[in-house]
């Protein structure tokens, strides 16, 4: 299962078909307030220890010896109103520059994603000025071009290199999608058919998507030995082939080439109201038991898979072994077979509360409950910022960004030591 890739083939099948499941913030949240979560792929043949870093990041470790760390690592987030009404839709700035140099650019409505790994951002947010070099092809006239498939569309452009700043951090020399790039030409063939093309702000609900997962490639060692479908190509006048790519060229995650605080994020926002709030304001903090504003405390520590980043949630007398907690998705998305539904959303008549337990294989677990509301009832009341929105799904179940309102949720990257043992984990 890829790293990346949080929902399986068939969940993603099922996503497309109710679009409610979008990369980058999915449809548009208007009257309906249509559904969305986080960009996920396909196709998953790698083992998480092939994600090393790209540039000289500290090497993982098995052990819980964290390097301390006094460089400023906060990250300020919000969800506020979008363009494009969506609802759920957590935010920051990022700023990318050539590599080696000062020449650099921020770049606003980039959305935060612990369900993807490796930064997206679109061509067109960029000025000419910020000329990222290519990655290196198989030939000096090959283009290495990326197509990644999300949930309802996919986006296509070449990957180059960039130094990624976040706080005071710095992800130097790090490969990042540039989506719609015009040195890639137009999505191989395979790509355009993977649903809807999200190459624009409108599409994409934004400009970018930093995602910030479990794992440090964003393919690993599957795309690094075999040529996949609906991954890397080498292109070249057009022409765009199927293509290995070494995993130190691939899409990374910039926590992990960050020179320190690179083991994982928290991610922590405030309560709000039953009604929902137009706007809120949080922090994403870089590593994890480095520094004392990142420490675990009491939070319970539930180990992921080292393959896919799933832990299990029991509801409703089922497991569901395909289960993730990502900022990316903006609604709880589950299966139920008694709630009401106004199109992907769920609207029972009074608010409805519902609990599940999220375990791990390591046996520590933790019971949850959460409230659902109308859906038509909140997004009458034109806010943005929802804890008790919730939308159907099959097959798996998406603790989305609801979840992550008035808790400290962590994301540890596999392999990275932690005061609680190497990643791949979640806590809270």
């Amino acid at each position: 299962m890829n790293p990346r890739a949080l929902l399986s083939i068939a969940a993603l099948g099922t996503c497309v078909l109710l679009h409610a499941c979008g990369g980058g913030g999915g449809s548009d949240g208007g009257s309906n307030g249509s559904a969305a979560a986080s960009p996920h792929q396909a196709s998953a043949p790698q083992t998480a220890s092939a994600a090393t870093p790209a540039s000289a990041a500290s090497s993982p470790s098995t052990g819980t010896t964290v390097a301390q760390s006094t460089t400023p690592n906060v990250q300020i987030i919000h969800v506020s109103s979008t363009p494009t009404n969506t609802r759920n839709m957590l935010q920051t700035s990022v700023t990318i520059c050539v590599p080696g140099t000062d020449t650099c650019q921020t770049i606003d409505d980039i959305q935060v994603d612990t369900g993807s790994h490796g930064l997206r951002v679109l061509a067109s947010a960029l000025s000419p000025s910020i000329a990222l070099p290519l990655v290196a092809g198989g030939s000096q006239s090959a283009i290495i071009a990326e197509c990644a498939v999300f949930g309802s569309g996919y986006t296509w452009g070449a990957v180059r290199t960039a130094d990624i700043r976040l706080a005071s951090q710095v992800a130097r020399s790090t490969s990042v999608q540039l989506i719609a790039d015009s040195a890639a030409g137009n999505a191989a063939q395979d790509c355009s058919q993977s649903g809807l093309p999200m190459l624009s702000a409108s599409s994409l609900r934004g400009n970018g998507i930093l995602g910030v997962g479990p794992f440090t490639a964003d393919c690993g060692a599957g795309c690094a030995t075999s040529a996949m479908p609906r991954w890397y190509y080498s292109c070249i006048s057009g022409n765009c082939t199927a293509s290995k790519l070494a995993v130190a060229q691939q899409v990374t995650n910039p926590v992990a080439n960050f020179a320190s605080d690179n083991n994982g994020v928290l991610i922590e926002l405030p309560d709000v109201p039953d009604s929902g709030a137009s706007a809120v304001t949080g922090t994403m903090t870089f590593g994890i038991g480095s520094q004392s504003n990142n420490l675990l405390g009491s939070a319970t520590v539930l180990k992921a898979s080292s393959l896919s980043g799933y832990v299990t949630t029991d509801f409703g007398g089922s497991q569901y072994g395909s289960s993730f907690i990502d900022s990316g998705s903006n609604g709880v998305f589950f299966p139920s077979a008694t709630l009401a539904k106004c199109g992907a959303w769920y609207c029972p008549s009074t608010p409805t509360t519902i609990a599940a337990t999220i375990r791990s294989s390591s046996g520590a677990q933790s019971a949850v409950s959460f409230t659902i509301a109308q859906s038509t009832t909140l997004f009458g009341t034109g806010h943005f910022a929802f804890d008790n929105l919730a939308g159907s799904a099959s097959g798996f179940f998406d603790w989305g960004l609801p979840f992550f309102y008035g808790r400290r949720v962590f994301t540890a990257l596999a392999g990275r030591p932690t005061p609680a043992g190497p990643g791949p984990f979640y806590a809270f």
